[in-house]
C-alpha cells in the first residue's frame, strides 16, 4: 500500500478527471506508483515530466533533483535505489544515448529503476521538437553485452499514467531497469486522465534477503536484496562478480552463470511481463493484419476500422510491451494471414523483428520527418496490400 503521507497528498487528485499532457500523466503515475526519488536533466520533449515532479513530488514526501547532465541523472537514481528508494529519470534520444553505459551497469548490478524515454526525431539533435519512434532498437541493444530488457510503449495519456505502475512493480520484482518508451506525440498530447482512489493502490515489494544471504546469485533467478544502511556489508560492482558481489573477472564459469541468469530472469517470465491488445475481425477470415505501437497505433487502428466499414476483414495487434518481444503473440496473430503491415515512425525497426516470428509477408509502413501517420496513409497502404 502507498504510505499515509502520500495518500493524503493524492486524495486531492483522484476524485476528478484531469486534462493532462502525456508527460504530466507519466509523472503523476510515478507519484502514485511510489516514486521516492527523481533525478533528471531538461530535454525536449521530456522536460514536462521533470517540471511536474519538481513541483509535486516533494508534496508527496519524495525528492526531485536537477542534475548537471544525463550521466549524473542515471547515476544518482542507481545510487538512490540501493538505499531502498523507488527511483526514476526521464530523457529523450540524446540523453538516452548518454545513459546507455549506466543502463548496462544497472542490469549487471540488478538495480531496480525506471527510465522514461520520450522519443524525438534523430539521429543526433535531429528535429528536437518533433516526435519519432527511432529508439526502439536502442532500448533493446543500446548498452553493450548480452542482456534482456523491459520496455513499454503507451498510446494515450491515460496509458502513460497506468503503465507507470507496471514499470515500477516489474523493476522491483525482477531487480532490473525498466524503460517507459514513450514518443513525443504521446508525451505532448493532452487528454483526459482518470486517477485511482489512492488507498486501493497496491505496489510490489522487493524481495528482501536474509542476513548473510548472497545478493547476486543463489538458487532463485531473482535473489533477495539488502539496502545500504540496513547493517549489511554490500559490494556492488559492474564487473563480473560472484554471488556474494565480489569481483571475479577471470573465471569463465562465473561470467557464464551470472549473465545467463540475468537473461533468464526476464526471458523465462516473459508471459508475466508481455502486454498486447488484439482485435480480430468479426468474420475471422482476414488475410491481412496491422501491428503497431505507441502513437502510431492510433491512426493504425483508425485505418483498420475504416477498412472494416467497407466490409474488409483486417486484424489488429497493438504492442504495449515492446521488449521482451511478444514473439508467441505475433506468431499466433500471423498464423492465417498473407500480409502484415507495420506502421511506425522510423525506418522499420519493429517490422524487422516481426519478420522473425511471422510466417507471412511483412510490409513496413515507415514514416519519418516528425509528422505522424494519418489514418488515410495507413488505410491506403492496407488497400494497396489487398490488391
Amino acid at each position: 500500500m502507498i504510505d499515509k503521507s502520500r495518500i493524503q497528498y493524492l486524495e486531492q487528485l483522484w476524485s476528478r478527471t484531469h486534462f493532462l499532457l502525456g508527460d504530466e500523466a507519466c509523472a503523476y503515475g510515478a507519484i502514485y506508483a511510489g516514486c521516492d526519488f527523481f533525478a533528471g536533466y531538461p530535454i525536449t520533449p521530456a522536460s514536462e515530466v521533470a517540471e511536474l515532479l519538481a513541483a509535486e513530488l516533494p508534496k508527496a514526501g519524495g525528492l526531485c533533483v536537477q542534475m548537471e547532465d544525463e550521466l549524473a541523472s542515471i547515476g544518482a537514481i542507481i545510487g538512490a535505489s540501493w538505499t531502498g528508494a523507488r527511483v526514476m529519470t526521464a530523457t529523450s534520444g540524446p540523453g538516452f544515448s548518454l545513459m546507455q553505459e549506466n543502463i548496462g551497469y544497472a542490469i549487471m548490478t540488478e538495480t531496480p529503476c525506471v527510465i522514461v524515454d520520450v522519443q524525438r526525431s534523430g539521429p543526433s539533435t535531429g528535429q528536437a521538437t518533433k516526435p519519432a519512434q527511432g529508439d526502439v532498437m536502442q532500448a533493446r541493444w543500446g548498452t553493450h553485452g548480452d542482456h534482456e530488457i523491459m520496455a513499454f510503449a503507451p498510446s494515450s495519456a491515460q496509458e502513460c499514467f497506468d503503465l507507470m505502475f507496471d514499470c515500477f512493480d516489474l523493476a522491483d520484482i525482477y531487480r532490473t531497469p525498466v524503460i517507459m518508451l514513450m514518443d513525443g506525440e504521446i508525451g505532448h498530447i493532452r487528454e483526459s486522465v482518470t486517477m485511482l482512489e489512492p488507498s486501493t493502490v497496491k505496489r510490489a515489494s522487493r524481495k528482501k534477503a536474509e542476513p548473510g544471504e548472497d545478493l547476486f546469485g543463489g538458487p532463485e533467478l531473482v535473489p533477495g536484496v539488502m539496502h545500504y544502511g540496513e547493517g549489511a556489508s554490500i559490494h556492488v560492482t559492474g564487473s563480473t562478480h560472484l554471488p556474494n558481489g565480489m569481483r571475479d573477472v577471470t573465471t569463465p564459469r562465473v561470467h557464464d552463470e551470472l549473465v545467463r541468469r540475468l537473461y533468464r530472469k526476464i526471458d523465462e517470465n516473459r508471459e508475466k511481463i508481455i502486454r498486447v491488445e488484439t482485435d480480430i475481425s468479426t468474420g475471422g477470415n482476414a488475410r491481412i493484419g496491422v501491428i503497431s505501437y505507441g502513437a502510431t497505433a492510433r491512426p493504425a487502428y483508425g485505418a483498420v476500422k475504416a477498412a472494416r466499414a467497407e466490409g474488409r476483414d483486417v486484424d489488429f495487434l497493438r504492442l504495449i510491451t515492446v521488449w521482451p518481444f511478444a514473439r508467441e503473440q505475433v506468431t499466433d496473430f500471423a498464423r492465417n494471414l498473407d500480409f502484415i503491415l507495420v506502421p511506425e515512425m522510423n525506418l522499420g525497426q519493429i517490422s524487422r523483428e516481426i519478420q522473425r516470428f511471422a510466417d507471412c509477408e511483412v510490409i513496413s509502413v515507415s514514416k519519418i520527418g516528425g509528422v505522424p501517420h494519418s489514418i488515410d496513409e495507413i488505410y491506403q497502404a492496407i488497400m494497396e496490400a489487398m490488391r
